[in-house]
């Protein structure tokens, strides 16, 4: 049996390397053009070659996504496009345009992916894309674990679920609140996530709600671990994680525990202690998480109907960069402030996650320092523990 795809988003190149070192089989990243997410870095056709190139070293895959609602003014150059993304490597093009999807199949060899924003959530749909010649389709958001157990017994072509992250207050992202709002179209990569504001309520121009409990109308961050084996028997074969626009340690915490998840689930048939692996993901979480639709229609404890915002148990505070076994002294990039003298806790490739306690901690010129806190320093401190590239402090 195929082993199951675990997809992670990446939002620039440096993320991209850490969602593969933590596990990822793919990632999902956008470029310049034709991407949802306008306000990510995104990459440039030179960095989506060396991401490539870095992918494939470590065996895995890059899909570029293509999925904006495409206007008359966005037809210009797009097999130009494509053909550039094929030459840099790219395995796959996700996009909603059917026009996009047929070019993929049309003009190169890479993959089409059919993307979550065509709200399939049928096999009657899915038979019509299969029989148009794509080679993925990403099921909507919407989708119920037994609506996808029928799909996949329906179909005989590969099937892409979400797993993890932001989901969206309307139907599969068509929503317009963004536009009127602000003027940014959220079909065209510039959602404001107007849902996430905070509103006062009036009624016949009288406040009824209270100050200290602004109204929100999102939807809970999406977190499916109860059903991933679930997933794997059904046969799905890709489990997306979302957030393009996440931090670099939310991707690697959450790639890391569904990947520990995954293959103990290969390797025993079960999940012995599901809660680990939660809390895990807390460590990286910012905001309240739900089952979504994988139980059937949405109740009121999926949605939040006020702040949302619980924030991360855990503080980022910097990624190994070397490791000086002679003298056991660890090179760090600084990401957050932080102080020494206090017990850190390390996410570590080759150790999972561990403790150590740090004493003093040292600048570029090995001078003690009291805090690290200017951005991006390079800060030093000893350990026994011989830590890697790739590590995170937090």
């Amino acid at each position: 049996m195929r082993k199951i795809e675990l997809l992670a988003p990446a939002g620039d190149l440096e993320r991209l390397k850490y969602a593969v070192m933590y596990g990822a089989d793919a990632v999902f990243i956008g470029g310049k053009n034709f991407s949802l997410r306008s306000m990510a870095s995104n990459f440039t056709l030179e960095d989506i070659k060396e991401g490539c190139d870095f992918a494939h070293k470590h065996h895995a895959k890059v899909h570029v996504t293509c999925n904006i609602v495409m206007h008359e003014s966005d037809t210009n150059n797009i097999k130009e496009y494509l053909l550039d993304l094929e030459k840099c490597g790219v395995d796959a093009i996700i996009a909603s345009s059917l026009t996009i999807l047929k070019m993929v199949k049309t003009y190169t060899s890479m993959e089409a992916h059919v993307s979550t924003q065509q709200s399939i959530s049928n096999s009657k749909g899915v038979e019509f894309l299969t029989n148009f010649g794509v080679d993925r389709v990403v099921l909507a958001r919407e989708c119920s674990i037994k609506d996808i157990e029928n799909i996949k017994k329906k179909s005989n072509i590969d099937l892409e679920v979400f797993i993890e992250g932001g989901m969206c207050a309307s139907f599969s992202g068509r929503c317009m609140l963004s536009n009127v709002m602000t003027n940014r179209d959220a079909n065209r990569g510039g959602c404001a996530q107007s849902c996430r504001w905070n509103y006062d309520l009036y009624q016949n121009d009288k406040l009824i709600s209270p100050n200290d409990h602004d109204f929100t109308m999102s939807s809970k961050d999406l977190n499916a671990m109860d059903y991933i084996s679930k997933l794997i028997d059904i046969g799905v074969t890709s489990l997306k994680i979302e957030g393009r626009m996440k931090s670099l340690h939310y991707i690697a915490t959450v790639v890391s525990a569904y990947r520990k998840l995954i293959d103990e689930y290969y390797l025993n048939h079960e999940i012995k202690n599901i809660q680990k692996y939660k809390d895990e993901i807390s460590r990286g979480e910012n905001r309240q998480t739900s089952y979504g639709f994988y139980n059937g229609d949405v109740k009121e404890e999926q949605e939040i109907y006020n702040d949302g915002f619980i924030g991360p148990s855990h503080e980022f505070c910097g990624i190994v960069l070397d490791y000086d076994k002679e003298n056991k002294l660890v090179k760090i990039e600084q990401r957050n402030h932080f102080v020494g003298n206090r017990e850190f806790e390390i996410l570590s490739k080759a150790h999972g996650v561990i403790k150590l306690f740090v004493s003093d901690i040292y600048d570029k010129d090995m001078n003690v320092i009291d805090a690290a806190r200017h951005s991006q320093m390079i800060v030093y401190f000893y350990s026994d523990i011989e830590l890697e590239p790739f590590d995170l402090i937090r």
